[in-house]
């Protein structure tokens, strides 16, 4: 899939410039959010397997805690850079104002490629990772999450690294652990699931037929394949999926539960074989002719050379910064529906913010209550930027933005400035 190199703290910034001066930001106010509290670079010395030592580069960067300790994921990628790293926190400072979390913006990262690491090394990696970071984590400093290329089980050894420091077990230093040592059953679908709940919602408020709509989706990980199995069980024609090597086509729909066993017996989607399915890249899959398009990859992949070739009246933004600045303005043009990844992956932090509180009490939420909370809370959410945009004549990302710096700007003034 297209990677387009371009410095995302900058263009996540100039989101925040338009929000900014729809809403009479307080210019010292739009000062301070475009800077991150505290970035932290670390060298990660590690024995591989056979014996050598190799030193890996990590992140964590604080975007924002003016509201509340940092919340954000660790993602472990050879791509991994700093200014990626400070987007992503600012990204998330955004999202949990604008789901009125009591919760800042963070990030963090490990430049490597997991899949040139045994377990044992990944482990080492992941525990010397969290002492280099020690400092700048804890349940009322900085939560972190898992994201691209990390899961429940490498929260768990953040946990317990934490807590071996520490003297005692805290389990609320992470979400998305294993449920069995203090996790949230809903944390691992939760981003598809609130997707599926967001785009049912959407098409009653706009009276579509979801189930006479052709849905693509890039990415088939952890977002885009639980996102296609909701709409599955509800009928939803998903007419073409993809991952990073390419992707499969069916102008009849695909069956995305045999998709998915696929998927989990180690095979590629490419060589996946069915009655009039075809392989496609993912340049051909975002310019289908479709109804959504679920863009739940990596960043940047919608951009001025190819928004003109989408053709979709909703994009739901599954993965992290999708879409450019350029990309935006050329799609707003077209009347394409943008539901913006701060607000349409939400449900991933809002379950995470519910593990986290269910740790400090240690009191445990059924699945149907978990669901029901974040359904809650991001349909609302999705009501007040959508009445925002249509007040003040802009894009849903724009409005949600300024929600979002609304709330922050409000918590900034309250607070001032020490000293």
């Amino acid at each position: 899939m297209k990677i387009l190199i371009i410095n995302p703290f900058e263009s996540a910034k100039k989101k925040l410039d338009i929000a900014a001066e729809l809403i009479n930001l307080n210019p010292n106010t739009l000062e301070y959010l475009k800077k991150v509290e505290r970035s932290l670079i670390v060298s990660i010395p590690i024995v591989m397997d056979d014996g050598f030592l190799k030193i890996f580069e990590g992140y964590r960067v604080h975007h924002s805690t003016l509201r509340g300790p940092a919340k954000g994921g660790l993602r472990y990628s050879p791509d991994v850079t700093l200014d990626e790293i400070k987007a992503l926190a600012f990204l998330m400072t955004f999202k949990t104002s604008l789901l009125n979390l009591p919760l800042g913006g963070s990030k963090g990262g490990v430049c490597v490629d997991t899949k040139e690491l045994s377990k044992k090394e990944l482990e080492r990696l992941t525990r010397r990772y969290t002492a280099e970071i020690i400092s700048m984590i804890g349940p009322d400093i900085d939560i972190p999450a898992p994201d691209m290329y990390t899961d429940s089980t490498t929260m768990a050894w953040i946990m317990d690294t934490y807590s071996m420091q520490k003297g005692r077990t805290i389990p609320s230093v992470v979400t998305g652990k294993p449920i069995e040592i203090g996790g949230s059953v809903g944390r691992l679908e939760a981003p598809g699931t609130g997707m599926g709940y967001l785009l049912k919602h959407i098409c009653q408020k706009l009276n579509f037929d979801l189930k006479k709509m052709k849905i693509v989706i890039q990415g088939f990980g952890k977002v885009g394949s639980v996102v296609a199995k909701q709409l599955c069980e509800i009928s939803c024609n998903v007419i073409a999926v993809s991952e990073k090597q390419g992707g499969i086509y069916s102008p009849d729909g695909l069956d995305i539960n045999e998709i998915i066993k696929w998927k989990q017996q180690g095979n590629s989607l490419k060589d996946y074989n069915g009655k009039n399915i075809s392989t496609i890249t993912n340049d051909e899959l975002l310019s289908l002719k479709c109804d959504v398009l679920i863009p739940a990859a990596v960043e940047n992949q919608i951009y001025s050379k190819n928004a003109d070739n989408i053709d979709c009246k909703i994009i739901l933004e599954g993965a992290n910064s999708p879409t450019t600045s350029q990309a935006d303005a050329i799609l707003n043009e077209k009347g394409v529906i943008i539901v913006p990844d701060i607000l349409a992956n939400s449900g991933g932090v809002c379950v995470s913010y519910f593990e986290y509180i269910q740790d400090i009490h240690s009191y445990f939420w059924g699945l149907d209550r978990v669901n029901r909370e974040m359904k809650n809370i991001i349909i609302k959410t999705f009501e007040d930027v959508y009445n925002l945009s249509k007040k003040m004549n802009t894009s849903l990302r724009i409005a949600a933005f300024a929600i979002g710096a609304k709330r922050l700007a409000k918590a900034h003034e309250l607070r001032g400035l020490f000293p």
